[in-house]
């Protein structure tokens, strides 16, 4: 049986993600802000099979708590196997183009706080000798497009930051993925529109569970994101700044 912390824990992702662990019988700490959905998601995790389940309110801008709630974790559960960090927003374009605060805010969300958060777990998990860290980002960071590069921008912040974390690690029993989904949808993407590209939470949580068995490094989910992306990556700019992407 493993133990899994899953921050960010009511994104529809790391929902059926949580769900999968809970069919094996594994215990499950669950942390987010909306403390009323922990609890309904508490109670479907137990009828799934979760050994145990345990949440607590969090907050990825309350810095000075994020230490403290680690380490609660840790104590609770006997010590960490896996930390799923699924958290983060997206933000809009237009309004962040006119004000700078909005870009900020997004920045703070998912790119400084999470750095912040994601410090913190690397020490504890080198501390502990094993584990692995998974964290969701997406392929809007691997090109900045002008339909959404603040949200871009972002999220290739964090993939820098987690290439570092898995060159220190490396060496230290500890594992660092990078989960890069598509189009998925979900709650926070209600508004588009949807197509044959768009993947289920159910399978982004399946392509991240395996993913994590495997011990891999960086994962496209699904996996012909790398295919496009790599395209993407590859048009000159000349040419590519006369696109609409």
């Amino acid at each position: 049986m493993q133990k899994i912390l899953i921050i960010g824990a009511t994104s529809a992702i790391a929902e059926a993600t949580a769900r999968l662990y809970a069919s094996r019988g594994d215990t499950v700490y669950l942390m987010a802000r909306n403390e009323e959905r922990l609890a309904v998601m508490s109670k479907d995790l137990a009828i799934r099979g979760a050994q145990k389940v345990v949440t607590a309110a969090f907050d990825i801008l309350e810095h000075e708590q994020h230490r403290s709630l680690l380490e609660s974790a840790a104590e609770t559960m006997g010590g960490i196997d896996v930390i799923l960090v699924a958290h983060g927003i997206l933000p809009d374009q237009a309004a962040c183009e006119k004000d700078p605060e909005r870009m900020r805010d997004a920045f703070e969300v998912n790119a400084l706080g999470t750095l912040s958060l994601l410090t913190l777990i690397a020490n504890r998990l080198e501390a502990q000798g094993s584990g692995t860290l998974a964290v969701i980002g997406s392929v809007a960071g691997d090109r900045g497009r002008k339909s959404n590069y603040v949200y871009g921008a972002s999220k290739a912040a964090l993939h820098t930051f987690l290439q570092g974390l898995r060159n220190r690690l490396a060496g230290k029993g500890i594992n660092v993925i990078t989960i890069k989904p598509g189009f998925v949808d979900t709650p926070m993407t209600a508004a588009f529109e949807k197509g044959p590209l768009w993947a289920t939470p159910e399978t982004i949580a399946a392509g991240i569970v395996k993913a994590i068995e495997r011990r891999r490094d960086v994962v496209y989910l699904p996996w012909f994101w790398r295919l496009i992306m790599l395209v993407v990556r590859t048009i000159p700019e000349r040419l590519f700044k006369r696109l609409s992407l």
